[in-house]
């Protein structure tokens, strides 16, 4: 999220633009096949079922960089959202308009072939491949939408800080409880093949349960692998705290007690488990 930016002047008001579907190359649409099959390949049992689901609905195991055109014919039947290109970062307000309103931004540019593994920005593999199944999920399509709305609020009451913590910790980087353990379904896990396996297995992060309080108070990292992952029950549970939490004395409690740093663990968190932070420790050193 942004807000000191300058709108290119391709974009129009609302900082949508062509995707240009027609104009990508051959070596950027086997970009994107080569990172879709290798994230198939891996995600089953990993990830939460409902977005396979979402794969199979939006047809997105289709060669080739998805077509927003067929992509939204889909995804608008399925949940009513749609995805609209964006030339990269946009303004907070416009961002949360744009997810009020059901519409979900994304980048329309690949990385290149040596950068495979690892992207600054967010590319429109990650938006696309790690945001768009969930969206045809009718509980998480809702809790994302009311996530939206909520923006503006948070804008007036000065928690925009705040709320972006739980997008990070959820729609990023979240895990959820499934039948045989935990499974992924933030986008930035998804989507990396890296993180994907990091999260799950790796015995240095903490995984520890979902509150709202803890979680906004709790710092995170930009540029690696977190050090806590926060784990929710169901989309449901996700939804519900959205809808019926009065967010503005929450922003309150939790401006008036201190941060947390990325590898804290309080002596009341419901803990998965206690991460040995190696893998922070070693990249510090």
């Amino acid at each position: 999220m942004a807000t000191d930016l300058v709108r290119p002047a391709e974009a129009a008001a609302d900082w949508t633009i062509p995707q240009g579907w027609d104009r990508y190359t051959a070596e950027e649409h086997a970009t994107w096949d080569r990172l879709f099959e290798r994230q198939a390949a891996l995600l089953p049992g990993r990830v939460a079922p409902a977005f396979l689901a979402g794969l199979d609905v939006l047809r997105m195991d289709k060669p080739g960089i998805p077509d927003f055109r067929a992509l939204n014919e889909r995804l608008h039947a399925a949940t009513g959202w749609q995805v609209v290109a964006v030339p990269g970062l946009v303004p907070d307000d416009v961002f949360f308009d744009h997810l009020a309103n059901r519409r979900f931004v994304a980048g329309r540019f690949i990385r290149r072939p040596h950068e495979i593994d690892y992207l600054q920005e967010p590319d429109i593999f990650h938006d696309v491949f790690g945001h768009v199944p969930l969206l045809a999920d009718p509980v998480f399509a809702d809790f994302m939408a009311a996530y939206g709305r909520g923006g503006a609020r948070a804008a007036e009451l000065g928690a925009i800080d705040r709320l972006a913590r739980l997008y990070w910790y959820t729609v990023e980087f979240g895990l959820v409880r499934g039948d045989a353990g935990l499974q992924i379904y933030g986008a930035g896990i998804v989507s990396s093949f890296t993180e994907t396996g990091f999260a799950l297995d790796d015995a240095s992060p903490n995984r520890l349960g979902f509150t709202l309080e803890r979680l906004m108070r709790t710092r995170y990292r930009i540029d690696d692998f977190q050090q806590t992952y926060f784990v929710i029950d169901s989309f449901e549970e996700l939804l519900a705290q959205a809808l019926e939490t009065d967010f503005a004395p929450l922003y309150d409690r939790v401006r008036a007690m201190p941060d947390l740093e990325p590898e804290a663990v309080l002596p009341d968190d419901r803990i998965f488990t206690r991460g040995s932070q190696a893998y922070a420790r070693a990249k510090a050193a």
